[in-house]
């Protein structure tokens, strides 16, 4: 029987931790819970622990936390089970990264879409599947709150092939509120807004104040060269479709074919720094945080004293589902119906609604179809990889990255293989699912000079008829 435990599968992301038992710490009705930090070595998590301690020591909180190397001691009798983790870590994702850049495939975050995105789920869906069977024996019913990227292709493989209780979470929403707050001078917390789509694509359908449209400000004011050049590709989608969406320039810019594609559209549209659309962004800056946090305890300076809560909803969610208090969110779930324009075992991003009872997604309906249509093209890619990641399908897994909108605006098939399989060579120690496995091989078909064309039988009916004359 689940107890008033919560288990963070993958603590060893300080960062990220420390920020989720601040949040939970702030909960006054979590007091008194237990809270397992698990992740594959001790050394990160021991730290988080200290930390943890002092700040529980210092407001006098009955919580009591525990680090452990054992998964399964992680969630026996879990309540809550929060997923953090990243196989490969960095040297995984430098593949990600390099390998696609080498054949010209640019990308400037790498870990939700493209050959980046396909390749850190099919790293992931193996632990996944074992923390779905553990769950099942050791806390059944269990809430599970997924961090893991890509969002949209792991929500997919969750709800296909596993039986967890999961949402998906993100604060795309509520990093684009803040945004959005500014450029219409507005307080955030006053605009009533809906937002729904994809994760790292969905789009606000409803901006409001006081029942005032702010769309026609923020329209506007995207019009002007110092706002549109903070935000060129989320700002020129928005010129062409009518819609503000989720997610950053840099982000976006992988996610549809016409941004990234070769050097004059990286100049006009991904020329600021880092998210603005640099490349190997979000590559690059993981790798100065973990070096700044291998060489320096980060914690060091800590006084243990409890921080302000942080906009992620995992710990609203947690108090939701113990007191009853209800509190609204974009979370993301396999499409039941919920938009109905979208495939129903796609994974979707939408209002959502928790109390005592659960999660209760909300209905949307149709999206406009032009937006339906952006959704669907990362869709594809998603619904490929968790595919191709559940059968350990080389040629699956192919066309995951073959379909994706940037890879196929700057490739041809045949160096799409080639990439695949050079990316499988790279990264098999954290794919055992494909072991013996690869990609079939395709030579060039030379044509000598002079060949002439096979003569093709033509159906007589299929003929042009003769009264017409030859061409």
């Amino acid at each position: 029987m689940a107890q008033n435990k919560i288990a963070i599968i993958g603590a060893g992301s300080i960062v990220f931790s420390s920020t989720l038992l601040n949040d939970i710490f702030n909960v006054k009705e979590l007091d008194g819970f237990q809270i397992a930090l698990m992740s594959p070595t001790l050394s990160k998590i021991d730290r988080l622990k200290h930390y943890a301690d002092k700040i529980i020591a210092q407001s006098g909180l009955k919580t009591k936390i525990y680090a452990t190397t054992d998964r399964r001691d992680a969630l026996k009798d879990a309540k809550y089970v929060i997923l953090l983790f990243q196989i490969g870590g960095m040297q995984a994702f430098r593949c990600d990264y390099e390998i696609p850049l080498k054949y010209g495939v640019d990308q400037c975050i790498a870990d939700s879409l493209g050959p980046g995105g396909v390749f850190r789920l099919l790293r992931s869906a193996a632990v996944l599947r074992d923390i779905d069977k553990d769950i099942l024996e050791l806390c059944p019913g269990a809430h599970v709150l997924n961090y893991v990227n890509p969002m949209g292709a792991v929500c997919t493989y969750l709800g296909r092939y596993t039986k967890m209780n999961f949402a998906g979470l993100c604060h795309g929403v509520q990093t684009t509120m803040d945004l959005i707050a500014g450029y219409t001078d507005t307080p955030k917390d006053d605009i009533d807004f809906i937002a729904a789509g994809i994760n790292h694509m969905a789009w606000f359908l409803k901006l409001a104040h006081n029942g005032r449209d702010l769309y026609p400000l923020l329209r506007e004011r995207f019009e002007l060269p110092e706002y549109y050049m903070n935000e060129k590709v989320r700002g020129e989608v928005m010129r062409h479709c009518g819609y503000f969406m989720t997610e950053s320039t840099g982000h976006l810019s992988e996610y549809l074919p016409w941004f990234r594609k070769n050097k004059h559209a990286l100049d006009t549209y991904c020329d600021m720094p880092d998210f603005g659309g640099a490349s190997g962004a979000y590559y690059k800056f993981s790798a100065a945080i973990q070096e700044k946090y291998e060489n320096n305890d980060v914690f060091a300076l800590e006084t243990g004293k409890l921080e302000p809560r942080s906009k992620e909803y995992c710990s609203y969610i947690i108090e939701a589902l113990e007191t009853g208090r209800p509190f609204k969110l974009n979370g993301n779930v396999l499409n039941r119906g919920y938009i109905t324009n979208l495939p129903e075992n796609a994974c979707v991003e939408i209002p959502m609604f928790v109390d005592r009872l659960g999660l209760h997604p909300t209905v949307i309906g149709d999206l406009p179809a032009h937006l339906a249509a952006m959704n669907q093209s990362n869709i594809s890619v998603q619904s490929l990889a968790a595919d191709g990641a559940h059968l350990a399908d080389p040629e699956l897994v192919f066309w995951a990255v073959a379909m994706d909108p940037l890879t196929s605006s700057v490739l041809t098939l045949r160096e799409i293989r080639e990439m695949v399989a050079e990316m499988f060579e790279a990264e098999a120690e954290w794919l055992p699912d494909f072991k013996g496995k690869s990609l079939k091989k395709l030579s060039d078909i030379l044509i000598p000079n002079g060949t002439k064309p096979a003569d093709v039988p033509v159906d007589p009916a299929l003929a042009i008829n003769s009264r017409f004359g030859k061409l």
